[in-house]
């Protein structure tokens, strides 16, 4: 098993007034050739956009775009005719595929949202853009995976255009988990979101990411509460 620590204190990122953004990776002003991407993980981004802000109308093509909402509730918009609003629980998908235009706006005037939002690049290119949204119940995630986004239609998760999956779990103090891979060869991009963990003897607190890659699997324990997403990517 081969691992990268990314340690929450080294992240990119930008205070634009309305917006509070930290990168992972390489992204708009932030740029670091040692930290570009995980696989074909190509971006991910903790944003806290105030109240009564957003992102106004633009562009994507040939990414398969995940949002999760961790706090708040964002609004968008979509030129494929999608729209509605996401909450804490739910998770959306677009396909940006042949091109798509889209906003995304803090739903509330008056309290800030926080989302992580992550960037696929496609299995394939050029597919009619599409868009799909869910809630997910954090019940069906107390200490077990919970599949959220998937190609595998058992899964039952959001279907992405891509040999990935994401997952997320919340742990109770002192418990275990072991993740195990959907695709062959794929690695895993394990972030935590609250609480501390703990993979083999490295110690992730809030917010820090572990990319794990040549491993079929891999346990994750931990002592205190603890909530996690792992996003499992091809690694080429």
């Amino acid at each position: 098993m081969k691992t990268i620590l990314q340690k929450a204190s080294e992240r990119g990122g930008a205070d634009h007034g309305w917006l509070k953004a930290k990168h992972y990776f390489s992204f708009a002003s932030y740029n670091n050739p040692e930290k570009v991407h995980f696989g074909l993980l190509r971006v991910l981004n903790d944003d806290i956009i105030n109240g009564g802000t957003g992102f106004p109308t633009h562009p994507h093509d040939n990414m398969e775009i995940v949002t999760i909402p961790l706090t708040g509730a964002l609004q968008h918009k979509d030129s494929t005719g999608g729209k509605g609003i996401i909450r804490s629980g739910d998770v959306q998908i677009m396909s940006a595929g042949t091109g798509v235009q889209h906003s995304e706006f803090n739903a509330s005037q008056t309290e800030a949202v926080n989302l992580f939002q992550l960037w696929v690049f496609p299995k394939k290119r050029n597919i009619t853009p599409r868009y799909d949204q869910r809630n997910f119940s954090v019940d069906e995630r107390i200490n077990k995976w919970q599949i959220v986004v998937s190609p595998n239609e058992a899964d039952n998760g959001l279907w992405i255009n891509q040999d990935a999956r994401f997952a997320l779990t919340k742990l109770e103090a002192g418990k275990e988990i072991t993740y195990k891979n959907a695709f062959k060869g794929n690695g895993v991009y394990l972030v935590v979101i609250n609480g501390s963990v703990k993979v083999n003897d490295i110690e992730l607190s809030k917010r820090d990411a572990l990319g794990i890659y040549d491993t079929d699997s891999f346990t994750v324990s931990t002592s205190e509460a603890a909530e996690l997403l792992a996003v499992e990517v091809p690694m080429n």
